[in-house]
């Protein structure tokens, strides 16, 4: 009789926990939604160098959602997908909810820093840098991680050895300087025309740099290696 007390308590036990954790008909399994962020955001920066490790926080069981056959992630305009981010999860049928979910996203890769100081203006030689390993997801936009496209730039500002490189603070290696004579071409379908001009100003492969010609006129083009300008008419 004791037994069997005791295999009925454990049965009822066992049953409440159940139901605690379960999801009820027709609401949504909140943990699912966290699958679904989890998987977006690996799918997001499958791209990135380096390791990447994603971690979802968690959501308040007691959120009560409509079951989704098809919950959709999506960012919110401007933001990023790897660092300390906000992701949010939207049904449009049979409901209409949104919810938001917060995320965390390392990403663990080498990137390019200064090796000793760098002067502002003065062209970036391979010797000058350094591969460091680190989180990428949580410095700045635009950290370069391939030494290619730092050498020959020149940074806007002097940088002290250890700096991170951006691209957003280098500046290409000018292939059309103030005063070069040029050549204007400009292309189209079946017709080809070029003509001489002098450049105005600075400008690197795929900057846009305005062009004195002869007769005084003053044009914009695109600067190309070998002091050509081209123009789109």
């Amino acid at each position: 009789m004791k037994r069997t007390l005791i295999t009925a308590l454990l049965l009822c036990t066992a049953a409440l926990s159940h139901a605690q954790t379960a999801p009820a008909a027709g609401r949504q399994n909140v943990n699912a939604l966290r699958t679904v962020v989890e998987q977006f955001l690996q799918t997001q920066t499958a791209g990135l160098p380096g390791d990447v490790t994603v971690k979802v926080g968690a959501i308040d069981a007691r959120t009560a959602l409509a079951a989704c056959p098809a919950p959709e992630a999506f960012l919110q305009p401007g933001a990023r997908a790897w660092g300390k981010t906000t992701v949010g999860v939207r049904c449009t049928a049979p409901s209409n909810w949104t919810i938001f979910v917060q995320a965390q996203v390392n990403v663990q890769a080498e990137y390019v820093a200064a090796a000793l100081p760098l002067a502002q203006g003065q062209p970036i030689e391979q010797s000058q840098l350094v591969l460091v390993k680190g989180d990428i997801a949580a410095m700045p936009n635009g950290i370069i991680t391939d030494m290619t496209q730092a050498i020959g730039r020149t940074p806007t500002v002097s940088l002290a050895a250890g700096t991170p490189l951006r691209l957003d603070t280098l500046r290409s290696r000018p292939v059309v300087q103030q005063g070069q004579a040029v050549r204007l071409v400009s292309s189209g379908n079946g017709f080809s025309v070029s003509a001489e001009g002098k450049a105005i100003g600075n400008a690197g492969d795929g900057q846009i740099v305005q062009v004195r010609t002869p007769s005084g006129s003053v044009v914009s083009g695109t600067a190309r290696a070998g002091g050509m300008v081209e123009v789109a008419f």
